[in-house]
Parts: C-alpha cells; structure tokens; sequence
C-alpha cells in the first residue's frame, strides 16, 4: 500500500512540474513575440510591408536550414509534411504579411488587438484540433481576459472610432496565427519544438523568397540603421528563436492554458510601443496591464477536465 501510495504522489508531483515548465517556457516565448508589433511599426517607416513579411522569414529560414543540417535532424514524413504546410501558411506567411501591412496605417498599440484575440483563438484551435476539454471556469476567465485585453487595446489606440479596414488584416491574422499555433504545438510532441519552427520555416522558404524578390523590384530599402535593426530582430528573434520557447511550452502544455499567458503580450506590447515609438500611455494602461494579468494568471491556475 506504501508504494502505491508513493507511486500516486511522484506522478502528480510530475505532472505539476511539467505544467509549470510549459508555462515559463510560454512565457519566454511570449516576451520575445510582444516586441514583434512596436518593432514592425518602426521598420514600416523605410521599408515596404512585403519585403518586411517575407524578407524576416528568409532570413528566419536560413537559420533555420544552417540548424536542421548542422544538427542532421531526419526529415518529416507522410502528413507532418503537410501539418508542416499549414503551420508555414499560418505563422510564417499569413501572420506576418497580415499584420506588417496592417500596421502601415494604424499604430503599434491599435495593433496589440491581434495579441488580445490571439489567445481564445489558440484555445479555441486546440480544443477543435488537440481534443483538449477544458472546465467552464477556464473559458468564462478566458472570455473576461479577452474582454479586458480588448477594452484595454481599445481604449490606448482611440477606442472603437479608430477602427478600419487594418482591423480584418489583423482579424485575419488572428485566424492564420491560431491554427499555426494549434498544429505547431501538436506537431512540437512528434518533431521537437525548435525543429517544428524550423521545418515550416523551410517549406514557406520557396514562396517567402520569391516575394522578398518581388518587394525588392523598385531597389534595395532605404532604411535607417535602426529600421534595419527592428527587421533582424523580426527575422532572428520574433520568427526564429521565440518559437523554440513558444512551442515547446506548447508541447509540454496543456495547450490550453499555456495559449492564455499569452493574454499579457498586448500589456508589454504596448509598454514598449510608447518606450521605442512615444506612443501615449496613461493611467489605463496600469489598470488595463493589472486586469488582463489577473485573468490570464487565473486562466492558467485552472486545471483541464480529463
């Protein structure tokens, strides 16, 4: 009875630590990502919105190659490959052509909407895609921390009068991004995280370099050595190295509920925006940051239904 009693606590014991690890590991890649739509908003300014989307997965995409040679990882087989494909057109292609292009007429902070959405759209893809079942309480602290997310983004980019044709480009991008997540987190279990990012990014390769061509038909950009800056930090960090902690937070999960840390990415998204940009930040992104930091940590703390 001893040892069956000893076996139960190592197990749950085991299980708590792996949860915990998918979390911190979410929340690394969380960081690296929430500075991805300030430094878009800087390289917006002297570079075109095609050569910014497709040129960082390029680059992204010859990192990833120079890795997955070095390291002499196996190739994919039978559906990953084409699990591959949609984690490619979501996360390399679809959110970031999305976004850059959105983000040519409004501004960082307005763009931090995508980030409050992105979370319930990832829960909600793991759910269709992954078979998770999360409780009730998980998806009524989800829904408040998307409505706090969403007032909170609002409110700091002029409120809902501020809206246009940008927001279904960033809609879209929810959608792209969401799926990429889901399947990249699933495939993560099978591949490895940092292999996951890697494989995609090397089937979008082809299309991503011939658009960088096409973007690059009128001449080089004229950029400034900060502009250049925000796009290798794109290229290396925001589509190659956040993605080794993201998916492998992912893959640890429960999907579910690593997917809602990233409900604070629009509170450090629009911090750095008025420290990099000057964009305003006043009282409300205080009461905002606090809000949207308690639902996502509640969200969290709830445990899946077997």
């Amino acid at each position: 009875m001893s040892h069956n009693s000893s076996a139960t606590t190592l197990s749950r014991t085991v299980v708590s630590t792996r949860t915990s690890t998918g979390i911190w590991w979410g929340l690394l890649g969380v960081v690296a990502f929430s500075f991805t739509v300030p430094l878009t908003r800087v390289a917006v300014e002297g570079m075109s919105p095609l050569f910014i989307g497709a040129g960082r997965a390029v680059v992204a995409a010859l990192l990833a190659a120079l890795a997955l040679a070095f390291t002499r990882q196996r190739l994919p087989h039978g559906t990953q490959r084409i699990r591959l494909a949609v984690v490619a057109g979501g996360i390399v292609a679809g959110f970031p052509l999305l976004t850059t292009f959105a983000l040519t007429s409004t501004s960082a902070s307005h763009g931090a909407i995508v980030i409050a959405l992105l979370p319930a759209a990832t829960a909600t893809a793991a759910v269709i895609r992954g078979r998770e079942r999360p409780r009730l309480l998980f998806w009524m602290l989800t829904a408040v921390g998307v409505v706090a997310a969403l007032v909170f983004a609002l409110v700091q980019s002029g409120g809902f009068g501020s809206l246009h044709w940008a927001d279904l480009l960033l809609l879209g991008a929810v959608i792209a991004a969401a799926i990429g997540y889901a399947e990249g987190g699933l495939l993560a279990r099978e591949l490895g995280s940092w292999q996951t990012i890697s494989w995609a990014l090397v089937v979008a390769a082809p299309v991503m370099i011939l658009l960088t061509v096409v973007s690059l038909s009128s001449g080089m950009p004229h950029a400034t050595p900060l502009q250049w800056l925000s796009f290798a930090y794109l290229g290396v960090v925001s589509m190659f190295l956040g993605f080794f902690a993201w998916y492998r937070g992912l893959a640890i999960g429960p999907m579910a509920q690593v997917s809602q840390i990233q409900l604070v990415q629009p509170v450090m998204s629009i911090a750095w925006a008025g420290l990099l940009l000057g964009e305003p930040m006043t009282w409300t992104t205080v009461v905002g940051g606090l809000a949207v930091i308690v639902c996502a940590g509640a969200a969290v703390r709830v445990r899946l239904r077997k």
